[in-house]
């Protein structure tokens, strides 16, 4: 018997996924599945929407279709349209929505106009239709997301105003003097930064935006507001599911949420008390979860009367779901910037950019699945009358250790790339060059024999040694002075 597996979020997870097995894809948003990544340079012109398209699914997409509801005990997805679909393994890839800050003028579900999150394509042609040369521009948020949007709102000729909270752009990411060298690059491209600026409410006028209010009493004039201050994971379709639930769905290390039929990949997932909003671990989890998937599809399968009961299939005497408990409680920071993670294409070159230019194809209709079933017959229990959590494991999510990467475009255009903690211990060895003149920065972290973090901006060309020797978590070489790992060539020279 077929397996029947049904994916909800047609993002970067869901689409990688769907990219290696037969799956029904439901995807919320009317276009094909697509890189986020590159949102700000669709918003500033420089890809056409087209372009930034993800590769082809083994199966057409469902698109324009919003799941609203889980059965578990009939497992099926009930959509918005009225359709079921039926599964024997679910995916919940629904990926995160921006977070709306509490501002006065900000409340309930409708944004006064002029008002824009910026997380979707959607969301990214509407500020390109109202975007001109003049229009005053306040960005909400300079994480990496906020940075990325200013810098796109300046290209296409606004005047631009980025107000961020924390005492420096892009806080989580990088250090002060990193931080610093970051905000000379903005304010260049004529971007007014102002940070340790809280915004406390949005004037109106007719139901648009006319200006931001700071906590300090200053007014902003203001046309065009856009929020970018940080991502939630979207978890109420799992939690009325009644699956387990912290910041995000929880997962255990073959991403199966606390009911077995279900898995979760992506930014909607938590494992081992982190997620990450990040491509890079995206990809990682839908990759992994294909493996899991694919080995239970390959274990043998005993014969009961003229029928085989697959361990993909659907089970003849479906057990309970186990109740899963392990459940992690590290901390991790959830990124609000996980559009612009660096190259969704781990195959390819290192690069923040890389593309795939091609023809947009309108995805075929795929009828929704109903389910029919027939009581089973008694027999006698078998092995693959066991739950999936009860199967011999196969493939492993053990984390991910993700290197942000962002270039900002612009007349000298600015490469930065951090990953691991920037922040020194007591104890740390810590090397840095810096060179003014080209507005580049350098900085490894080592803590014993470990290299713990870095951050790089204006010249990555050390960023790939520097990756791959933190990915590795290995020792670093005794002959090799700490310098070497900052230098282009490894010190041979």
């Amino acid at each position: 018997m077929s397996t029947r597996i049904v994916v909800v979020g047609g993002g970067t997870a869901g689409a990688r996924l769907a990219q290696r097995l037969p799956v029904t894809l439901l995807g919320e948003e009317p276009h094909a599945p697509y890189n986020r990544v590159l949102l700000a340079d669709v918003l500033a012109g420089r890809y056409a929407p087209e372009v930034i398209a993800l590769p082809g699914t083994r199966e057409p997409v469902r698109l324009g279709v919003r799941a609203v509801r889980i059965d578990r005990a009939a497992r099926t997805v009930e959509c918005a349209d009225g359709s079921l679909v039926g599964y024997d393994r679910l995916v919940l890839a629904t990926g995160s929505n921006p977070v709306l800050p509490p501002l006065r003028g900000l409340r309930g579900a409708a944004l006064p106009s002029g008002v824009h999150p910026f997380r979707t394509l959607d969301d990214c042609l509407e500020l390109r239709a109202v975007v001109r040369p003049g229009v005053r521009a306040v960005v909400i948020g300079g994480g990496l997301l906020g940075v990325s949007a200013a810098r796109a709102l300046a290209a296409l000729g606004a005047e631009v105003v980025l107000a961020q909270q924390g005492e420096r752009l892009m806080e989580h990411q990088l250090d002060a003097q990193a931080s610093a060298l970051l905000r000379e690059h903005v304010e260049s491209l004529g971007v007014e930064v102002h940070t340790e600026c809280r915004v406390s409410g949005l004037r109106q006028r007719d139901g648009a935006v006319t200006a931001v209010e700071l906590a300090d009493g200053f007014v902003l004039d203001a046309q065009v507001v856009v929020l970018a201050c940080g991502v939630r994971p979207r978890v109420a379709l799992a939690r009325e599911a009644g699956l387990t639930v912290a910041r995000g769905i929880v997962v255990d290390d073959e991403l199966r949420t606390s009911d077995p039929y279900i898995h979760a990949i992506g930014d909607c997932a938590e494992h081992e008390g982190h997620v990450y909003g990040l491509a890079g671990p995206a990809l990682e989890q839908a990759d992994v979860l294909a493996d899991v998937l694919l080995a239970e599809r390959a274990t043998p399968t005993p014969v009961v009367g003229n029928r085989s009961a697959g361990a993909m299939g659907v089970p003849p005497a479906r057990a309970e779901p186990r109740a899963w408990g392990r459940v992690g409680t590290r901390d991790g920071a959830l990124s609000g910037a996980s559009a612009f993670r660096a190259d969704p294409y781990p195959d390819g070159p290192a690069h923040p950019v890389r593309v795939q230019a091609r023809e947009a194809e309108a995805p075929a209709k795929v009828p929704s699945v109903v389910p029919t079933r027939s009581a089973p017959a008694e027999r006698m229990p078998t092995t693959a009358d066991a739950t999936p959590a009860e199967r011999t494991p196969t493939a492993r999510y053990t984390g991910t250790r993700a290197l942000t990467r962002l270039t900002l475009a612009g007349p000298e255009p600015l490469d930065l790339a951090a990953f691991g903690e920037t922040t020194p211990q007591p104890g740390d060895d810590v090397v840095q060059l810096t060179d003014a003149t080209r507005s580049a920065y350098r900085k490894v972290v080592v803590r014993g024999d470990r290299l713990v973090g870095g951050v790089l901006l204006g010249d990555l060309a050390a960023v790939g040694a520097l990756a791959r020797a933190w990915e590795g978590d290995e020792a670093l070489p005794d002959e090799a002075p700490l310098l070497h790992l900052l230098t282009h060539d490894g010190g041979s020279s």
